[in-house]
């Protein structure tokens, strides 16, 4: 369900860009502390503790502790979506793409989401939304594009399944999930995705690494920030949000990632850089439902919508007696 009021949808906004900028900062993170020769070792440290840690927490905070009837299996199928196989496929497309080509092709997800919840949620995309979606998608290009990426089959299919498996996942939680405390949600998907790494993590890298002082501290931050607290959020506002306004917000996760590179790593930023990121912006804006009421009548079905209203001048002027109701409607108004 969408947010009644401007300053209802700004408040949903912000806790649901809490994800993409938590998620952001893994790069740096990932970066300067973690050993990069386990990364399914890692996404396993970083996504296992979060979700027992949820569960651990009292009964009165989570609802319940353990998944009950039918959400012992859609538990399963979302942590895989969510977080198992989508962690494991952006660790193929790490390995097979450049960080930038990967990026942009996760940028796809928003307009991905919307294209769902269509049929799943019977939330019909906006003109504006779709439009948001494409500046959204222009202004990552153009922070990321290097112009020299090589684009391997391979690792361009990875990109996409992650992508694609991320997005369902998403719109199955919201579809699924409303009558579900949000912590427990949360943790059975966490608990479940972790799970699903393990045995490939096994198989592909021998047993989990020993870590030093600072790679505790690095694993620390991803299990707390930006697993727990950036998943909770997420799920948090996909409850008040639509699928694609939420989608949309999580453009903001490269822009994270761009901004602390530049202060963190010293790496370029450039006038480009910095185009693509207003642009990414007002994609965002425009995708949340304040934004519909700026141009009035815009919708997927328009001209053709199934609603219209006559303009007030036509109403008054059609008789003594409508032009009376409308005055006493504007003077109740007051």
């Amino acid at each position: 369900m969408e947010a009644s009021s401007p300053q209802k949808t700004w408040r949903w906004m912000l806790i649901a860009a809490i994800a993409p900028i938590a998620w952001g900062s893994t790069y740096v993170v990932t970066a300067q502390l973690l050993p990069p020769e386990s990364p399914l070792w890692g996404s396993v440290l970083r996504a296992l503790p979060a979700g027992l840690l949820l569960l651990a927490l009292p009964a009165r905070e989570t609802g319940r502790r353990l998944p009950r009837g039918a959400w012992w299996w859609r538990s399963a199928v979302l942590g895989v979506l969510n977080v198992g196989a989508f962690f494991i496929l952006i660790y193929l497309a790490a390995q097979l793409l450049p960080s930038s080509l990967a990026a942009m092709l996760m940028a796809t997800s928003p307009a991905v989401m919307m294209l769902l919840a269509w049929p799943l949620l019977r939330e019909r995309p906006h003109v504006l939304s779709l439009i948001g979606a494409v500046l959204g998608f222009a202004g990552v290009t153009l922070m990321l594009a290097t112009g020299t990426a090589a684009a391997n089959p391979g690792g361009v299919i990875a990109s996409l399944a992650a992508m694609t498996m991320s997005s369902v996942g998403f719109v199955l939680t919201k579809r699924w999930g409303g009558d579900v405390p949000l912590l427990s949600l949360t943790a059975w998907q966490l608990t479940a995705g972790g799970l699903a790494i393990v045995p490939v993590a096994l198989l592909v890298e021998g047993l989990p690494p020993t870590l030093s002082g600072s790679e505790l501290l690095g694993f620390a931050y991803l299990t707390l920030i930006a697993t727990a607290v950036a998943y909770v959020a997420w799920f948090s506002a996909l409850r008040h949000l639509g699928a694609g306004a939420v989608g949309l917000t999580g453009l903001l996760n490269p822009v994270t990632g761009v901004l602390l590179g530049a202060a963190i790593a010293s790496e370029a930023f450039t006038g480009a850089q910095l185009l693509g990121m207003a642009l990414v912006l007002l994609g965002i804006t425009l995708g949340q439902p304040f934004a519909r009421r700026l141009p009035p009548h815009i919708s997927m079905g328009w001209p053709f919508a199934r609603h219209s209203r006559m303009p007030p001048s036509t109403v008054e002027a059609t008789s003594p007696e409508a032009a009376s109701n409308s005055a006493a409607a504007r003077a109740r108004a007051f």
